[in-house]
């Protein structure tokens, strides 16, 4: 990586604001481009793997490397570092994509998942110590809101993109999002206009939010046609204009942090 910064991305959004169908398409197309990929997805509701085109462990594969050391406390199995957590734990997607997921949640919410979970919140927590993934690509799809960053699931993130549509709902969370990413210590938070349609709609999210937008997707009707088939949007319309912004959205980030290669 010579002196590079890892680009290591968090990306985040109110709820519906189109951040998984960032995430997964972006984490394929910089892995299409040769880059090692790991996708991490925190959020316990269903989207990151459908927009990878991935199958969804049907048991989160954490939840075997994870120990209850105390009631009702869990933690990484002794033994078990990050970089183990991931090369063990991770599934494969399509195009050489890694996916580390903490699991879903079901009709009971997520008790059959907590070991997943907080074995999953460790080793993000302690990727910065570890050599293995500096010249990888982590792309991490956060649930909607402040709650997940605040408590630390993105803590592995140097950069945020922070998912806005032009509405005052979707602006007031990722406001809130960028306030308590730069209270971690995330002096890298940059917004995404979603779903616009024009420079109008971009000019308005940036109203809204109080700073420049890095990169716009626009409304795309074959997003909507994805999620109705059940598949990525790389797969199902490479060429569309969803496709085509966050191609450039790539181009921009990788100009920013990555070598050429």
């Amino acid at each position: 990586m010579n002196n590079a910064k890892p680009l290591w991305v968090a990306v985040t959004g109110k709820g519906g604001s189109g951040k998984s169908v960032i995430s997964g398409t972006l984490a394929r197309i910089l892995a299409r481009r040769g880059y090692n990929v790991l996708a991490l997805d925190s959020d316990p509701m269903p989207g990151l793997a459908l927009s990878l085109g991935a199958e969804e462990p049907a048991d989160p594969p954490l939840n075997a490397a994870a120990e209850n050391y105390e009631k009702f406390r869990w933690r990484l199995k002794k033994g078990i570092g990050p970089v183990r957590a991931i090369q063990r734990f991770s599934t494969e997607a399509p195009d050489g994509v890694r996916l580390l997921t903490l699991g879903k949640a079901d009709k009971d919410g997520l008790t059959h998942i907590q070991g997943s979970v907080l074995a999953y919140h460790d080793a993000v927590n302690r990727l910065d110590q570890a050599k293995t993934f500096r010249d990888w690509v982590l792309i991490g799809d956060v649930p909607a809101g402040p709650r997940q960053v605040g408590a630390g699931f993105a803590a592995f993130a140097k950069t945020y993109l922070i998912v806005v549509e032009p509405g005052w709902a979707s602006a007031l969370a990722a406001r809130r999002v960028a306030r308590v990413a730069r209270a971690r210590g995330v002096t890298d938070a940059r917004f995404i206009a979603s779903k616009v349609e024009g420079a109008r709609d971009v000019k308005h999210v940036e109203k809204l939010v109080g700073h420049s937008v890095f990169a716009s997707v626009p409304k795309d009707d074959a997003v909507s046609q994805a999620e109705r088939e059940g598949c990525a949007l790389l797969d199902a319309a490479p060429e569309s204009s969803a496709v085509d912004a966050i191609e450039r959205l790539a181009d921009k980030l990788t100009a920013r942090r990555l070598p050429k290669r």
